[in-house]
């Protein structure tokens, strides 16, 4: 069998990580926003979930949103590789990878992610592992970078190489396609998938405030193959100037798009909605629509098309 190959290089995305949570006045306000956005989706599942597994924490940001609405009453377990994202918050803490979840079977009623899974190379293996501790009828609520992220910091950096350097390396991380992402949850076998987009819109003051931010998230560059120099004065520059000239509003400030992903699937069970087999309709479509048969084949007569 073939080594899956890596994209991300764990070490570095654990040290950005590290880097951020050192900033304790920072408020991560992206991921309180998608936070919030998750807890509302819940709160419109009239159903308790006792046992609530947060994959990815911030110091249990989400954690004590969950508890405010009274989710994780029996359990709640805060998962994450970067010990310092465990020193707060409710519920037990556990530092370990999210491609390696050191969990038992159906363990769990909820598991619900913000913006922690986007930087693991085997994203499909995560599902399988989900789906594998949670309990029959339990859900997983994530929500994930999607691939038109930041586009604009993409198109900049990209043309500034070009310019000053003839050619372009990937410097933003690839992030997962929606359509990628529906079909993996069919893979890995979770019933009632659903996978829609939210798109986050945020002003900066200038094209470096938006790199500053991006760095106090922990969303340095992460990538095996990341070339040098990311940070060389000519091309930040010339990165920057590109940004103004073709993202900047009339005021002045420059835009950046945030596309978030929302995956929610659940774990198989015998009570859950199936959709009729194949051939089992009892009505015709000619009859639901009240036409001829030969009017949706194609075959009426001129004259023969009732009404």
């Amino acid at each position: 069998m073939n080594e899956l190959k890596r994209l991300f290089d764990r070490q570095a995305v654990n040290r950005n990580r590290i880097r951020a949570l050192s900033d304790r006045a920072y408020q991560p306000f992206l991921l309180d926003e998608v936070a919030e956005r998750l807890v509302e989706r819940l709160s419109e599942i009239r159903r308790p979930f006792p046992r609530v597994l947060e994959l990815g924490s911030w110091r249990g940001r989400m954690a004590a949103m969950l508890a405010e609405v009274g989710l994780g009453s029996e359990l709640t377990v805060a998962l994450d590789p970067v010990g310092d994202a465990l020193d707060e918050g409710p519920g037990l803490k556990v530092q370990a990878e999210p491609e390696l979840l050191p969990f038992a079977d159906n363990s769990f009623d909820l598991v619900v992610s913000a913006l922690a899974l986007h930087h693991v190379d085997d994203l499909p293996g995560v599902l399988v592992q989900l789906r594998r501790l949670l309990a029959a009828d339990g859900l997983m609520l994530l929500a994930l970078l999607g691939g038109e992220s930041l586009m604009e910091l993409r198109t900049a950096l990209m043309q500034a190489e070009l310019d000053l350097k003839g050619g372009a390396a990937m410097r933003v991380a690839p992030f997962v396609d929606i359509r990628d992402a529906a079909a993996l949850l069919q893979r890995a076998e979770l019933a009632l998938p659903v996978a829609d987009v939210d798109r986050i819109t945020v002003t900066y003051a200038d094209p470096l405030a938006l790199l500053h931010d991006l760095q106090s998230m922990g969303e340095g560059g992460a990538l095996v193959d990341r070339p040098k120099g990311m940070f060389r004065r000519d091309l930040l520059l010339r990165t920057a100037e590109i940004y103004r000239e073709r993202f900047a509003r009339e005021d002045g400030r420059v835009i950046a798009h945030f596309e978030i992903l929302h995956l929610s699937a659940w774990k198989p069970h015998e009570s859950q909605q199936k959709p009729a087999r194949r051939g089992s309709g009892q009505v015709r479509l000619a009859a639901a629509m009240g036409v001829p048969v030969e009017v949706l084949e194609g075959t009426a007569k001129r004259g023969e098309t009732g009404g």
